[in-house]
């Protein structure tokens, strides 16, 4: 059994769907959650399906130490990041590699790097006229965006797109895509 934790900042919307399509997987299973928020949404979907949760709440400390034995302690193998606003250190970097895995709300490598993350990745498409927009999936290394892309996909940008809009469109294509993903890259390489 590959244990999987799931980093997040956010509503925890991808953690949700992740959980949900590993509920009941023979090989792979959530066992926890991290958060750097203590109001984020990924706390309740930890507890709504019975994965404990840790709040770094020390983000320089706690990322290098909090986190490095709490992984160990539950036996963790991958690491997904979903919506983590947090930059991952190298320790953990080291301790797990090619087993941290980000997904981007854009076609890396255009819309990358530190503050490019939900909302502001959307606005920085649309006032760039792109006509396309997709979501990247790569592995996390030490510098924001920069890891060795896993696979992509796409979807158009129309003229009257807002970026709530694409935001819907994106989210539709991490849902289908990010669980899927995560299981050929567990099950065909690790």
């Amino acid at each position: 059994m590959k244990r999987i934790a799931i980093f997040g900042s956010g509503r925890g919307s991808n953690a949700k769907n992740i959980i949900e399509y590993f509920k009941f997987h023979k090989n792979i299973s959530i066992k926890l959650m991290v958060t750097n928020k203590s109001g984020a949404g990924i706390i309740t979907v930890g507890k709504e399906n019975k994965i404990p949760t840790l709040i770094i709440e020390d983000h320089k400390q706690d990322l290098n130490d909090k986190i490095l034995k709490t992984l160990t302690e539950n036996l963790i193998d991958f690491v997904v990041l979903a919506g983590f606003l947090l930059k991952i250190p190298s320790t953990l970097i080291n301790k797990f590699p090619n087993c941290i895995i980000n997904i981007h709300p854009a076609l890396l490598p255009k819309y990358g790097g530190k503050g490019m993350y939900g909302i502001n990745v959307h606005k920085a498409v649309l006032k760039n006229n792109e006509t396309v927009s997709g979501i990247t999936i790569h592995f996390v290394n030490e510098d924001y965006d920069k890891g060795e892309i896993i696979f992509q996909a796409k979807c158009s940008v129309l003229p009257n797109d807002s970026p709530k809009l694409l935001s819907k469109k994106i989210q539709k294509l991490e849902h289908q895509f990010y669980p899927i993903i995560i299981e050929k890259l567990i099950t065909n390489e690790h």
